[in-house]
């Protein structure tokens, strides 16, 4: 059976280590490197809930997107079971469970997050969105109105609800980030895009879309970044048609949008 150094290598054949950003933590992070694999939990996240998952799966390994420990918010200087992410390496070191993560390498790499996410809206003749190659600009076959577009991306992203803003544009040539990717909104308006679908947007950042005459849709970084998890699991049985591969069913938005009808 392969090993986790093995699956790590073929996962960064697909996502190069060389694409990640230069804060970002990627590869194997947790676990044996000669360890080997005979079921695998894909998730977006690695939780409390999906190691007690994958524990009671008795899966190997845990390929997530978000990494489990990265020094850019959440510095790693001790692990302590009195803290929640001590508890949770302690876990799955004391449980043999492996973890290797493919985050910003997965987003900008060809089939990865972006194109899943562009492909999920039906957006056709993509480009990447910014100059590093993440996000991407898309159209529509037809172009609509944004009343009509909100439902189409509620639907195909499994969202809880959306928050948007219209600078009054139809809906046509789309720009898409999955995650917290406000930063590329610039390039979006420079490539003439008329609607932006990302998440993790602030009251600033709706106010200046408007102003600045860009439909924007925030997505939730769940929706918008777990789709690629399908992708993952299409990617590992192909290779590796012996392991069980299977995707978490416990984790899953962290949110809810409360209606009062």
């Amino acid at each position: 059976m392969p090993t986790t150094k093995e699956i790590e290598r073929y996962l960064f054949s697909l996502a190069p280590k060389e694409l990640a950003l230069d804060w970002d933590n990627v590869g194997l992070l947790a676990g044996r490197v000669d360890k080997e694999v005979h079921s695998i939990l894909v998730a977006l996240d690695i939780t409390e809930d999906v190691v007690d998952e994958a524990i009671e799966q008795c899966a190997d390994l845990i390929v997530a997107h978000h990494p489990v420990m990265n020094c850019k918010w959440h510095p790693v200087q001790s692990v302590r079971d009195d803290t929640y992410q001590g508890r949770l390496l302690i876990k799955m070191i004391q449980k043999d469970i492996a973890g290797i993560c493919m985050h910003t390498n997965l987003d900008i790499t060809s089939g990865g997050v972006n194109d899943v996410l562009a492909e999920a809206l039906q957006l056709t003749q993509t480009q990447p969105l910014g100059a590093d190659g993440c996000g991407r600009v898309g159209f529509l076959e037809n172009e609509i109105s944004l009343d009509a577009f909100l439902p189409e991306v509620y639907a195909a992203l499994g969202c809880s609800g959306l928050r948007y803003v219209s600078a009054g544009k139809s809906v046509h040539k789309v720009a898409v980030g999955g995650g917290a990717c406000w930063d590329y909104h610039m390039d979006a308006l420079k490539k003439s895009c008329d609607t932006f679908v990302t998440s993790d947007l602030s009251y600033h950042n709706f106010l200046d879309a408007k102003a600045m005459g860009l439909n924007v849709i925030d997505a939730g970084h769940f929706p918008t970044e777990d789709v690629v998890c399908a992708q993952v699991i299409t990617w590992l049985k192909h290779a590796y048609p012996q392991i069980i591969v299977q995707k978490s069913t416990r984790h899953k938005e962290v949110f809810q949008y409360y209606l009062n009808k």
